[in-house]
C-alpha cells in the first residue's frame, strides 16, 4: 500500500498522486478506481482502497486535490462534478489509463465513489464495466446519463436528508435504461455510514454527528457484502467470487 505519481493527462493535476493498494499473491487482477469524499484521500479512503485490494482488486485512488491540496481544489473539484468537466475529470482518467496498461491488471475495471466520490461514479458509468456510488449526488440529467450504463451498485443512507430520494430517482432512472443494477437505501444510517471512523476537521464533527454522519457499522457490512458481490459478478475474481 503506497503513494505512487500518475503521469497526467492533458488538463489535469501536476503532479499528480494516487494511493496505490496491491492484493497479495500473484496477479493480474481487476482493477478499482476508487473516488474520494470531499475530505480527500484520508484514512478512511485508504482503508476502503486496502480492503478492495483484500478483496482482490487492484485499487488505485487517485489524490483529485493533488495540485494545491483541499483548500484550494475542493470548490473547483465540486464545480467540475456539477458541470461533468474539469481537471478532476482528467486525473480521473489518468488513473484509470494506469490501471489499464498495468500487466497486473485483467483489463476489467470499475470506479467506487464515496460522497463527492460517489457522485464523480455516476458520471463515468460509460468508461468503466462495474460502478459503486455510495451516497452520491445524481446527474442532474440521470435519466441521460444512465442510458446505456455499466451495472452500477448504489448505497445510500435514509438518514441523510440531502440524499433521501436519490435512490429511488437512481433506481427509476436505471430501470428504464435497462442497466443491471442493485440501489438500496439503509433506513438507520446516514451520509458516510460505510467509513469506519468519523471524517474531517475535528471542529465540524460534532456538526457531522448532529445530522447523523458518519459510521454505521451494520449497514456498512451489508453494503460492502453487496458491493464485492456486485464486482465479483461484473468484474471476475474478487474474494466474493471463490466464497
Amino acid at each position: 500500500m503506497t503513494m505512487i505519481e500518475i503521469t497526467p493527462e492533458p488538463g489535469g493535476s501536476r503532479p499528480l498522486r494516487g494511493y496505490l493498494a496491491t492484493p497479495a499473491g500473484e496477479g493480474p487482477w481487476p482493477g478499482v478506481l476508487l473516488i474520494h469524499e470531499a475530505f480527500g484521500l484520508d484514512d478512511n479512503m485508504r482503508r476502503h482502497a486496502d480492503r478492495l485490494a483484500g478483496a482482490g482488486y487492484l485499487t488505485i485512488g487517485p489524490d483529485l486535490y493533488s495540485q494545491g491540496g483541499a483548500r484550494k481544489c475542493l470548490v473547483s473539484t465540486m464545480r467540475a462534478m456539477q458541470t461533468g468537466r474539469g481537471r478532476a475529470f482528467a486525473d480521473l482518467e489518468a488513473a484509470r489509463k494506469w490501471l489499464a496498461s498495468s500487466d497486473q491488471c485483467t483489463g476489467k475495471i470499475g470506479a467506487i465513489g464515496f460522497c463527492m466520490g460517489g457522485g464523480f461514479a455516476l458520471l463515468t458509468v460509460h468508461t468503466h464495466d462495474a460502478v459503486s456510488a455510495n451516497y452520491g449526488f445524481l446527474p442532474k440529467n440521470v435519466d441521460e446519463v444512465m442510458a446505456g450504463a455499466c451495472p452500477v451498485v448504489g448505497s445510500y443512507g435514509g438518514l441523510d436528508t440531502p440524499l433521501r430520494t436519490a435512490p429511488a430517482k437512481l433506481e427509476a432512472a436505471l430501470t428504464k435504461a435497462g442497466v443491471v443494477h442493485d440501489v438500496k437505501q439503509y433506513p438507520k444510517a446516514g451520509h458516510a455510514f460505510l467509513n469506519e471512523a468519523e471524517g474531517g476537521p475535528g471542529w465540524l464533527r460534532p456538526l457531522l454527528r448532529a445530522t447523523h454522519n458518519g459510521p454505521n457499522p451494520d449497514a456498512a457490512a451489508d453494503a460492502w457484502r453487496r458491493i464485492e458481490t456486485f464486482f465479483a459478478e461484473h468484474l471476475g475474481g474478487g474474494r466474493a467470487a471463490n466464497s
